[in-house]
């Protein structure tokens, strides 16, 4: 097995790719403190490719995930072609996931969360920087530690939005 270090990242291809650049931005802008290895830096998948030929390096991309970030916009709860495959993989591969919110909601949002996530011990945040990174630093070890059969939405208290300054 490789060695897992990286974050996959699943969204709205049509409708959410702003907010999928908007993560690629902060992370390469020097005055924002977040970061992420991208596992979408793995492979690349042109526009022609077959679904086959997707969903292969797709999985290749997971080969090296140690988490997942679903960018939950108006229309992914309704996405099975590849949003509920990578998502049924993603709970398969038993890794953690952090549901980021692009309306701002800090919590589970039950009109567009998929519901495949739905009452699973996954943390759901907003689309704000500091926070998807408090979850992304702190979330896999707390999951690591859960007790299975503890489940159950997850989000952070105020406490924490008011120490990152949210």
């Amino acid at each position: 097995m490789s060695y897992r270090n990286k974050t996959y990242v699943i969204f709205d291809g049509d409708n959410d790719m702003w907010a999928y650049a908007y993560m690629k931005g902060w992370k390469s802008n020097q005055n924002v403190s977040f970061n992420f290895h991208d596992a979408h830096d793995l492979n690349v998948i042109t526009e022609r490719a077959s679904e086959e030929t997707v969903k292969r390096k797709l999985r290749e991309r997971f080969s090296s995930a140690k988490q997942v970030i679903v960018l939950v916009g108006e229309q992914t709860k309704n996405l099975y072609r590849f949003v509920r495959w990578e998502l049924e993989i993603t709970l398969n591969l038993n890794l953690p996931i952090v549901a980021v919110n692009l309306n701002g909601k800090r919590e589970y949002d039950p009109e567009r969360c998929p519901p495949i996530l739905r009452g699973r011990y996954i943390v759901h945040v907003p689309f704000k920087a500091n926070i998807i990174q408090y979850a992304l630093d702190n979330f896999p070890d707390e999951y690591a530690r859960h007790d299975p059969k503890e489940v159950g939405d997850r989000h952070y208290p105020i406490e924490i939005f008011k120490q990152l300054e949210l």
